[in-house]
């Protein structure tokens, strides 16, 4: 789905005019390069990116937000077009931070309850999973034990740890994650356990040490032990993402300016490993994939927010959350109805819960499928939120093109071989293809394929724009794949974890053990999830059959104007 165009925002507090001619008589005022949480808005998008101006929007109504701060895109210009940072903005980034200190009564990496914090990417425009993360940071081999101790839990303490260790390696020092992806198989092997949640606390900790030896061998040296060293780095590395080459691909792809930058959230960390009572979620507040209203979103007991968008582990639907825990169900569906209010659209959220306490780590205006895309301008204006005009404005040309593309003939008996979870509609068919850089060299000789994958990463963009459509064994709507794939219009089915990806072998085991093949077709349904071995005829799209058999509605039906011919539009999609 293109970008949108933001409305121009009041200038920052404190930020120089940059219309108004200097006066060479007078000081300059010095450049501001920091705010904390409390101190933007929405509306200060272009210098604090959409997830600081957003992260302040929360704070400023109220909601459970943690406390920190956001590192401009200005100063990410600065820094891409000298190759150092500005003058002045390791000293405001310490001031922020003492500020932070004292707010929570903790110290970066420090005493008895050290404050670690997150480092997150947030350019001007939504780029999901396009940029850097590090979690986590902080801890060392003196703060694990303290953590440890303060929170009574060993095995959170050493699963965070290595988790930044793993991060900091891939992200600053630019470490394949295979390395330490093996390492972490080869443990969940040996401890004769499914899911990195049931590693004990010893296996941790040996998978700490295992970490600084990749760290040390393929990254050229130690991992940090100094705090403020590793803030520093991370800060620096977010910086840099905003370059990598899927980056950029991104901003072609979606027509995104290359000079924009990206800002960086500090955030204090709040931990959704710490146990069952615990977990993390994303949530939208109407359905991505149709827009029908209700509550929508993943969660995971027992994990860090990276789990849940990585796909690495099966979440569950977010209705189960209300079986889970019931109080923070219920203080989440009031933050989110609170949101969708105060921004007039479907919001995408990311939160965390810690032992029992509902925490906000981000909002933004979601991602939505074409066929979402109308329905939800069409509720919202019958709704009163936004009005008719407003309705039509949000959806577009390159939206109605989307839903032109047909479906499958549903009078085809062929039985699914699997079901997954339908991401982003449409009707999907090439040969199985389980690696990015071969999906996207069969397309480029004009093969359709389908891009099959255990999960994907922000490393797999080129094979998802090349393929017609992507499947995965693992992730939820909310993943990575889910995610990008219904930004760029491609059909998508998650989670069908009946299949077993093994990408090294070029193959794919199904439920009844049968096998699919590199090469082997499939046909692959968005809309409802399911997964056909061999070409399924397609129909064309209920959208030109509205339009070839008149597209229209019967003058006394049309009191509704331009809208209501589009609810129509709705209904036939």
């Amino acid at each position: 789905m293109p970008h949108t165009e933001t409305p121009v925002p009041p200038a920052a507090p404190g930020a120089a005019d940059p219309t108004a001619p200097a006066d060479p008589g007078r000081p300059q005022p010095r450049p501001r390069y920091v705010y904390d949480f409390a101190e933007g808005d929405r509306w200060m998008v272009d210098l604090l990116g959409g997830k600081g101006a957003n992260l302040a929007e929360m704070t400023r109504l109220g909601l459970p937000v943690p406390p920190g701060f956001t590192v401009t895109t200005e100063a990410c210009r600065s820094y891409l077009l000298t190759g150092r940072e500005p003058e002045t903005l390791r000293e405001e980034i310490a001031d922020h931070l003492a500020a932070l200190e004292r707010s929570t009564g903790r110290r970066l990496g420090r005493g008895a309850d050290p404050l670690l914090v997150s480092v997150r990417s947030g350019a001007r425009v939504s780029m999901p999973g396009m940029m850097e993360t590090v979690l986590d940071v902080g801890l060392s081999d003196t703060s694990v034990r303290a953590l440890a101790g303060q929170a009574g839990d060993a095995r959170f303490a050493w699963d965070s740890y290595r988790r930044l260790i793993q991060m900091f390696g891939r992200t600053v020092l630019g470490i394949d994650g295979a390395p330490f992806d093996d390492a972490l198989a080869a443990a969940r092997r040996e401890e004769g356990v499914d899911t990195d949640a049931a590693l004990p606390a010893d296996r941790l900790r040996a998978l700490v040490e295992e970490y600084k030896r990749i760290t040390r061998d393929l990254g050229g040296r130690e991992f940090p032990q100094d705090p403020r060293e590793q803030l520093t780095l991370a800060v620096d590395a977010v910086f840099d993402s905003w370059n990598t080459d899927r980056a950029r691909r991104y901003r072609r792809q979606e027509h995104i300016p290359d000079d924009l930058g990206t800002a960086v959230s500090v955030c204090a960390m709040v931990f959704g490993n710490l146990g069952p009572d615990s977990g993390t979620g994303v949530a939208f507040t109407r359905d991505p994939a149709t827009g029908r209203p209700g509550v929508y979103g993943d969660y995971l007991s027992n994990a860090q927010g990276e789990d849940v968008v990585a796909g690495n582990r099966t979440t569950v639907p977010l209705a189960e959350l209300e079986r889970i825990d019931p109080r923070s169900h219920r203080r989440l569906t009031e933050v989110m109805a609170t949101l969708e209010q105060h921004y007039r659209d479907l919001c995408d959220i990311e939160f965390t819960i810690e032992r029992g306490t509902l925490w906000m780590l981000q909002t933004r205006v979601g991602k939505r499928t074409a066929a979402a895309a109308f329905r939800i301008a069409a509720d919202l204006a019958e709704e009163g939120v936004i009005d008719e005009d407003e309705a039509l404005r949000r959806v577009d040309g390159h939206q109605l093109a989307q839903l032109m593309f047909p479906h499958f003939d549903p009078a085809h008996r062929a039985e699914p071989v699997a079901h997954g979870v339908p991401a982003s509609p449409g009707a999907a068919v090439g040969a199985a293809v389980f690696d990015s850089a071969r999906a996207a060299a069969r397309a480029a000789r004009g093969e359709r394929v389908v891009l099959v994958r255990r999960e994907t990463n922000p490393d797999d963009l080129d094979g998802m724009l090349a393929a017609e459509g992507v499947l995965t064994s693992r992730g939820g709507k909310t993943s990575h794949a889910a995610v990008v794939a219904r930004g760029m219009g491609r059909t998508c089915v998650c989670g069908a974890d009946g299949i077993t990806v093994d990408a090294a072998a070029r193959r794919a085991t199904l439920p009844d053990g049968s096998v699919i093949e590199e090469g082997d077709v499939l046909s692959v349904d968005g809309t409802d999830g399911s997964v056909r071995l061999g070409e399924v005829p397609v129909v064309p799209s209920p959208v030109v059959e509205y339009f070839e058999t008149g597209g229209t509605l019967p003058a006394e039906d049309r009191s509704g104007g331009a809208l209501q011919d589009g609810g129509a539009l709705v209904r036939a999609v």
